[in-house]
């Protein structure tokens, strides 16, 4: 009599905590076989900056190394070509349009000149919120951009959009490493000094080990998220490869009155070097091997006379291929088809707001009801088991700062959409467009406009549309 009231008081206690909140601890905290997400997004990084995807002037043979076992992706475009709207759209998986960043986030003065927010607003979905309420662990560690800078110090905390933990620069609310600089002669300096006042606690670290530092606070999350149990995701978002470049002089036989060029390749290759040290962490224990997806990128396209976008037109700041195209690279032994390690994607294209959804589809985790979303799954792409592209259009806006630039005769068009293999450009009014077939002009020297007048005119209606709809 006694085993059987025992096992009938087992029954509904397991039926309460379904019923009343265990169902949510099982799917997330307690459920080890859910993925881990390492996303690691590289500062102004041009597309053909890494070795692996055509570097001669530098070796990235750690983020080879990760290639080599994964896949990448030829025609992966960030959301903006400049830094703070970039990391909103990966962040939020929304047209960072829709928030008011539009470019780089600066003082309140140039902000308010430019149309820009302050910071991201806190109502804004993240990817950070929606894992965290499935259980996981949440970490950022590096640049955020996102509000929190200059003379903008009531920003909220990075913890408020959803991160458990966090470690940033001299642009973000929270615990900060910030930067001191040794020239060549042994001289130290300090960079980005009035960041103290920001709030939080500070640690001065040499430039050219910061990205260490990044690496270091997050093993040690991931250690703890061992402990606990749960599943983590965690942003690993270094300065490398921004400039000002301070690279170990020591190691490069370099001074900084060399040319930016090799002082920024001296930095990338250092940077390669301190990523080692992390993918040999996650490869080195089984547990993590096994389970862990790492992605790979870029903010957006080089700065001119540093990176490089090979023979793709424009730089950062710029609407052109070169200046949206980041080099994308996923890593995942369990979860990349064997079929494509080692490969080039080279035919299949989606932006970063299409990386959020893509997740929450791997780890299983569902948006939060009503979600503003502006982005699509291709997780089966991102994994090498198909070969299908965005479905919908991918539309850009030219950062509002960025109208003229030095090395085009022309001021900069405002708005874009590839659509298919056709990518247009145009003014906010649909004035001066060119359109190119990005399957036999990745270049985009050939303006098809004047031959395909019924394309230009429909592709410059939805661009339109598009921008005064997210506006």
């Amino acid at each position: 009599m006694s085993t059987y009231y025992n096992m009938n008081i087992s029954i509904w206690v397991a039926i309460f905590l379904i019923l009343f909140g265990g169902k949510q601890e099982v799917r997330g905290s307690e459920d080890p076989k859910k993925p881990n997400i390492i996303f690691i997004l590289i500062d102004d990084m041009g597309w053909a900056d890494l070795s692996s995807f055509g570097n001669p002037d530098a070796q990235t043979p750690n983020i080879d190394r990760l290639a080599s076992e994964g896949i990448s992706f030829d025609q992966f475009y960030v959301n903006a070509p400049i830094c703070s709207p970039s990391r909103t759209a990966i962040l939020t998986g929304t047209y960072p349009q829709r928030w008011d960043i539009t470019s780089y986030l600066s003082n309140r003065k140039e902000n308010a000149e430019r149309g820009l927010a302050n910071w991201l607003d806190l109502s804004a979905p993240t990817l950070a919120k929606d894992l965290k309420r499935a259980g996981y662990a949440t970490g950022h560690f590096g640049k955020w951009h996102m509000g929190g800078q200059r003379d903008v110090a009531e920003a909220p905390a990075i913890a408020e959009y959803g991160f458990d933990k966090s470690l940033t620069n001299f642009e973000g609310m929270g615990p900060k490493l910030l930067p001191l600089t040794k020239n060549a002669k042994g001289e130290v300096g300090r960079i980005w000094e009035d960041a103290e006042r920001l709030g939080g606690s500070f640690t001065w670290m040499q430039r050219s080990e910061i990205t260490t530092g990044f690496i270091d606070a997050a093993m040690d999350f991931i250690e703890d998220s061992k402990k606990s149990n749960k599943p983590f995701y965690i942003n690993i978002w270094p300065d490398d490869v921004h400039s000002p470049f301070w690279p170990p002089f020591e190691d490069y036989n370099l001074t900084k009155e060399d040319k930016k060029r090799a002082l920024y390749l001296a930095v990338l290759e250092s940077m390669d070097k301190q990523f080692g040290k992390l993918f040999e962490y996650v490869k080195s224990d089984q547990e993590l091997r096994d389970n862990t997806i790492i992605i790979f990128c870029s903010d957006n396209g080089p700065e001119p006379g540093a990176g490089s976008a090979g023979d793709l037109r424009g730089f950062k700041g710029h609407l052109y291929e070169g200046g949206i195209r980041s080099s994308l690279i996923v890593w995942g032994p369990t979860f990349v088809s064997k079929k494509v390690r080692g490969q080039h994607n080279k035919q299949n294209y989606f932006t970063a707001v299409d990386l959020k959804p893509s997740i929450l589809e791997l780890t299983g985790v569902d948006a939060q009801q009503g979600e503003l979303a502006d982005g699509e799954s291709v997780l089966p792409t991102l994994l090498g088991k198909k070969q299908t592209s965005r479905q919908s259009p991918a539309f850009w806006s030219r950062p509002p700062d960025r109208k003229h630039f030095k090395d085009f005769d022309q001021p900069l068009p405002d708005l874009a959409i590839r659509e298919g293999n056709y990518k247009l450009l145009c003014d906010f009014d649909g004035g001066r467009p060119e359109l190119f077939d990005l399957t036999k002009d990745p270049e985009e020297k050939n303006n098809l406009a004047a031959k395909h007048l019924d394309k230009v005119k429909e592709m410059t209606k939805k661009v339109m549309n598009w921008y005064r709809e997210v506006t």
